[in-house]
Formats: C-alpha cells, sequence, structure tokens
C-alpha cells in the first residue's frame, strides 16, 4: 500500500473530536463540582481544593494538545517520533495528573465496588493485571498494521487511542490512585514502575535498529524539517525508552525519598520515646544504645 502526505504540512485542521473530549471533561468537572459534591462531598472539609484544580486544569490542557492540531496532525502523518510523544503524554503524564485532580471521596462512588463497573476497575488494578494489560495495548498499538491502518482511519485511530488512554489509567491506579488500599506499599510501586520502564525496551530497540522503513504510513516524500524516515524511526525509539524511562525513573526516585524519609521520621520518633528526649537527636551524637538499624525500627527497647 502506497500513502501519500500532503505537502503543505502546516495547514490548520481543528479536529471536532479533541474538542468534544476536551468540553466533555470540563462540563464533567462542572457538574462534579456543582451538583455532586454538595450531596455527596463530607461535610468539614472543601470537596476540591486548589491542587485538585490544577491537576484537572493541567490533565485537560496536555490531553488537547495531545488530540489537536499541530501535534496530532504531525505525528498521525509525518513523523511517528512526534506520535511517540503523543503516546507519552497521553499514557504518563496525563493519567497520573487526573487520579490527583479526582479526590478520595468521588473516587469511592464512581469506583464502589458494589456496582458492575467499579468491581471490573478494582479487579484489573491489580498490579500484575493493570501492568499486563498496559503493556499489551502498548505492543499492539506498535503493530504495523495497526499504525498504518489508524493513519488512514480516524476512528481506529480514537479507538487505539481511547483503549491505551485507558489500560494507561488503569496502570497508574497501584500507583497513585485516588484510593488508598488499591495501592501497593512504596517498595512495591518502586519496583512496579521499575518494570513498566523494563518492557518498552522491546519496541523501543526494534524501532532502533530496524532496516528500512517498518511504517509504510511514514514513508513518503514530505519529510518535515528534513528528518529522514530511518532517522524518525530511531528517535522514536529513543524517545520511547529513554524520555518514557528516564519519566518513569524521576517517578522512582520521588517514591524512594518520600518514603526514606517517612521512614527517618518514623525511626526518630521511636528513639525519642525510648530516650525519653524532648528533641530530636543530632547524628553526631548517637550511641550504640539510641541509634536505630537503618530504614526500620531502633535496636534498643521493646516495640
Amino acid at each position: 500500500m502506497v500513502f501519500a502526505a500532503d505537502a503543505d504540512i502546516w495547514r490548520y485542521q481543528p479536529h471536532a473530536e479533541a474538542w468534544i473530549i476536551v468540553l466533555a471533561g470540563a462540563a464533567m468537572a462542572w457538574y462534579a463540582v456543582r451538583v455532586i459534591a454538595p450531596k455527596a462531598a463530607p461535610a468539614g472539609g472543601a470537596a476540591f481544593t486548589r491542587r485538585h484544580r490544577a491537576a484537572f486544569l493541567a490533565a485537560l490542557a496536555l490531553l488537547w494538545l495531545a488530540s489537536d492540531w499541530p501535534l496530532h496532525d504531525v505525528s498521525e502523518e509525518y513523523l511517528y517520533s512526534v506520535h511517540m510523544i503523543q503516546h507519552l503524554l497521553i499514557t504518563l503524564v496525563v493519567p497520573p495528573l487526573l487520579w490527583a485532580a479526582m479526590p478520595e471521596w468521588l473516587a469511592r462512588l464512581l469506583l464502589s465496588g458494589d456496582g458492575n463497573a467499579g468491581a471490573w476497575v478494582r479487579r484489573l488494578a491489580r498490579p500484575v493485571a493493570a501492568g499486563v494489560l498496559f503493556n499489551f495495548m502498548v505492543a499492539v498499538s506498535h503493530i504495523p498494521w495497526v499504525v498504518n491502518t489508524s493513519v488512514e482511519s480516524g476512528a481506529l485511530h480514537y479507538f487505539v487511542h481511547l483503549l491505551l488512554f485507558a489500560s494507561a489509567l488503569v496502570m497508574w491506579l497501584p500507583v497513585c490512585g485516588p484510593i488508598p488500599e488499591l495501592q501497593m506499599r512504596p517498595p512495591g510501586k518502586m519496583v512496579y514502575l521499575f518494570l513498566m520502564s523494563v518492557v518498552p525496551t522491546v519496541p523501543g530497540a526494534f524501532l532502533t535498529f530496524a532496516q528500512g522503513a517498518v511504517y509504510s504510513a511514514y514513508d513518503h516524500q514530505v519529510r518535515l524539517w528534513g528528518i529522514g524516515v530511518q532517522a524518525d524511526q530511531q528517535a522514536a525509539g529513543l524517545i520511547m525508552k529513554l524520555a518514557g524511562g528516564m519519566y518513569l525513573w524521576m517517578w522512582i526516585g520521588m517514591l524512594f525519598f518520600r518514603w526514606a524519609g517517612r521512614q527517618q521520621r518514623a525511626d526518630t520518633r521511636m528513639r525519642l520515646v525510648d530516650t525519653g528526649a524532648s528533641e530530636p537527636i543530632p547524628v553526631g551524637d548517637r550511641s550504640p544504645e539510641t541509634s536505630g538499624v537503618g530504614l526500620g525500627p531502633s535496636a534498643s527497647g521493646p516495640r
């Protein structure tokens, strides 16, 4: 099959479906604030904080950026490397922001185990199921037939992106979901995200070292910024592995330092109880009787 690309690369093409998604998200947020919150939010506190609003606006803005002109057009018609940036936005950046935008009371209302939808989400949110589902969708989205056909079929393109986005939402639930009992403990989160960063190595390496055009839809004479098809594929593989991997490792680092800080504070409190001190003990003044063991409780005295 021979694909042709329009030579007028920067022609403006509004995408109604992108605006429908953004407007629908804004309408649902308005409904949650104005209608659901007064009836279902717990009394005594703000139903939605400034943090919730900021995360939602950031998620909505990035979702629009990934779905509308010009990023959408460049990624679908000219450069697969830009297509990879689009995928990273809708799978690694937007889902955590959406979960951060949702307060716990609203998440429990939507994902209640009493209903069929909530029960299925809770089953899929188990780490093994969530990780396998997400990486399966990532693998499917890189099959040449899927990529080439989705360039020609807008319906298939948005269906694939919808499934990829939904699987990413589920994948992030054990890490930063708004329902605490669905989250793993910090060490488990770090191992989980490490595995999420390792799996994309396979398609990333395939794109980086492949000879010839993997996706014929991007093999045409119209070359944006003079980037050849081979260089475009290599850039896509490196973005998938390096940019995606570095982003996930940033999460791992953040989780580690938060976890280590909590363990250190807990250890300090335990030592204060053991010694009867009213102030934290300076590091240099520690003695064998008052020093704890690494990330665990103090070695002196019963707990």
